[in-house]
């Protein structure tokens, strides 16, 4: 019992520590360092049909936030159409959005791609919130569209 406590008492401190190392500028969900997308390319998800991490090397600033692209190409791709591939909802969980109007902390690797946009989900301590997003998207995407308006009015 006693090591169960404790494990679980690291592991919500973990969690404590890594949601302390997050950022917001504006409605955006950014690292502390200002990067979106805890640095993954967002073109890659598009282009791969996965998470890439970008290089700090190949980065854009949009809107006051740092992009980052795992190539050049990638990187002119979205200088060319910023929001064909910009995160939803700022970059936050789209189905913390649409069930509670929440702004909560995304895993990169955990998305998906809807009529041609980028949708980011939460993905931690056994909840895959892409799981219960899938089970009800239409309504939960029109719920999450209506909350962000709530942020962006």
């Amino acid at each position: 019992m006693r090591k169960t406590f404790l494990f679980l008492f690291l592991l919500m401190g973990c969690a404590m520590a890594a949601s302390a190392q997050k950022t917001s500028y504006g409605n955006y969900n950014l690292t502390r360092s200002g990067l979106a997308i805890d640095g993954y390319d967002p073109v890659a998800y598009f282009v791969s049909g996965k998470a890439v991490e970008g290089k700090s090397a190949v980065s854009f600033v949009y809107n006051g936030v740092t992009y980052q692209f795992s190539t050049v190409q990638n990187r002119d791709l979205f200088k060319a159409s910023p929001a064909r591939y910009e995160p939803q909802y700022g970059g936050w969980c789209a189905y913390a959005m649409g069930a509670k109007g929440e702004k909560v902390a995304v895993d990169p690797e955990t998305f998906k791609i809807v009529d041609g946009k980028l949708y980011l989900f939460y993905n931690r301590f056994f909840n895959n919130t892409l799981k219960d997003w899938n089970k009800d998207e239409t309504s939960l995407k029109a719920k999450a569209d209506k909350n962000w308006l709530r942020f962006n009015p």
